[in-house]
């Protein structure tokens, strides 16, 4: 009878190391896809974000309402006010020069579109390394490449 309890008792020990050596991977694991995760949620907002503007630049007369498309694009209404809709967005990623564009191509018929541009967005990782492991930047940075949409405007 003894001898079952015994080794019942270092199996226990033995889970127990075990779970030791693992968890620091599971700990990694679970760390890099909440990031990763949260890194695509704060990608899907501004791409949205910028989809919006340019719907609504898409029905305004070419060159105007440049301000409330900056502003939909950073804070999701016109008026300047509110939020960022991503931590760490500003109206210095959507300059006023290069947010907005609108082009006009063809013959017969002529097909306008417009486009907007978000520029320079730095996403902010919680974790900027974990075990050692970088996931960016030594600050944990890591810069978005230039999110754009474009939509054909009604001639």
């Amino acid at each position: 009878m003894t001898t079952k309890k015994t080794s019942f008792r270092r199996q226990r020990g033995a889970a127990l190391i075990e779970l030791a050596l693992i968890m620091p991977l599971l700990l990694l694991l679970t760390f890099i896809t909440t990031e990763f995760g949260r890194a695509m949620y704060e990608y899907n907002t501004l791409t949205k974000s910028a989809r919006d503007a340019v719907r609504y630049l898409s029905v305004q007369t070419p060159g105007t309402k440049i301000a409330e498309a900056r502003n939909l694009l950073v804070f999701g209404n016109t008026a300047d006010t509110g939020v960022p809709l991503a931590r760490g967005l500003s109206l210095a990623n959507v300059p006023a020069d290069t947010c907005c564009t609108w082009q006009s191509a063809g013959a017969d018929p002529i097909i306008n579109t417009v486009t907007v541009r978000i520029t320079g967005y730095t996403f902010h990782s919680l974790f900027p390394s974990v075990f050692g492991v970088n996931f960016a930047d030594a600050n944990g940075n890591i810069v978005f490449s230039d999110i754009t949409a474009t939509m054909r405007a009604p001639s």
